[in-house]
């Protein structure tokens, strides 16, 4: 899963920043303990996780995803999930860093489908034109 924008509906009137739905592995701590958790979701102000196990509310903890590691504490807590509010704002660029495209990501192929009309002969082209025509949408010619 890639990152996406998107806003908790019944929520929407108390959130006052972006939230960023991805899927990615990261650990809390708490004292002695440490919790592998699933990052469902990134603010600069908080987080939603999850796992087999989590903090309780009011837990103090410290949420480290790759070379970031911030305070928090757990605002809200289920059996398997978690909300929690930083200590202070982050970038979550920072966090979502891997996902990311790097240089040298550059020099791989990138795999996609071919668009419509690679490899088609004339013939094909203008039967997917006519085609285009009776459905009603554009189809990119020469």
């Amino acid at each position: 899963m890639g990152v996406e924008n998107w806003v908790d509906a019944p929520a929407a009137g108390k959130r006052s920043t972006k939230r960023n739905r991805v899927l990615l592995a990261a650990r809390l701590r708490a004292g002695y303990t440490e919790y592998e958790v699933r990052l469902r979701d990134l603010s600069q102000k908080g987080a939603l996780v999850e796992g087999e196990r989590v903090p309780e509310a009011g837990t103090e903890v410290v949420f480290s995803r790759g070379s970031i590691s911030v305070p928090a504490r757990v605002a809200w807590a289920d059996p398997h999930r978690a909300g929690l509010e930083f200590a202070y704002m982050i970038d979550e660029s920072e966090v979502l860093v891997q996902l990311k495209r790097t240089a040298g990501d550059q020099n791989q192929p990138r795999f996609r489908r071919p668009g419509l009309g690679e490899g088609m002969s004339a013939r094909d082209k203008k039967i997917a034109q006519l085609w285009g025509v009776s459905v009603g949408i554009a189809v990119p010619g020469e």
